[in-house]
């Protein structure tokens, strides 16, 4: 049963992207997506609740899912190279999706996607305990701070035509999130 879960979820992530080729994705119905997956409309929402959670599955999928791996062995470049691999592959998708705006942006369901898998990430690493210099810098405020940052990073380098190739990207993002403002500045 699973499995079938999968597969159907999976039908209609592809039955999404091209939809999206095509058509606005404001004006994609549920009926369109499902048409395309050649399922019916109950077995959508058996899955999914609107188009931008189905959206948000395809993000965690195709971009978050296949680094989890090098993210547990702490190869966290390699996981970033991977995540902007990932995303020029599908680029005509991802180049249709990024203009999705308004309420349940792209920018949206991206950083929440990333906060998730940050959230997992810290909990996994974290001792539990509030950070003993300031206690204010909890694991939720960290996975919100660095998940804000890495959408930044991925929206622009989107927006701007991924002409900048994924490991550059993954080299840049390494930069400044190893440094301070302050040491930037100083490098400037």
């Amino acid at each position: 049963m699973q499995e079938e879960r999968k597969d159907v979820g999976l039908a209609l992530a592809e039955s999404l992207k091209d939809l999206v080729q095509r058509v606005p994705f404001e004006k994609i119905t549920i009926k369109q997506i499902t048409d395309g997956a050649g399922v019916i409309r109950v077995t959508f929402y058996n899955h999914f609740q609107d188009k931008y959670d189905l959206l948000g599955f395809i993000v965690r999928r195709e971009i978050l899912e296949p680094v989890g791996i090098l993210l547990g062995n702490s190869m966290y470049k390699e996981a970033l190279t991977l995540i902007f691999s990932n995303l020029k592959k599908d680029r005509a998708f991802y180049e249709r999706a990024v203009r999705i705006e308004g309420q349940n942006s792209f920018e949206e369901i991206t950083e929440e996607c990333i906060y998730e898998l940050l959230m997992k990430l810290f909990s996994e690493k974290s001792s539990g305990r509030p950070h003993p210099k300031h206690p204010w810098l909890t694991v939720d405020s960290l996975a919100r701070y660095y998940a804000r940052s890495m959408n930044f990073v991925v929206i622009y380098w989107i927006r701007s035509g991924m002409t900048v190739s994924p490991e550059e990207v993954a080299n840049v993002y390494e930069y400044v999130v190893t440094r301070s403002l302050w040491d930037v500045l100083e490098e400037l």
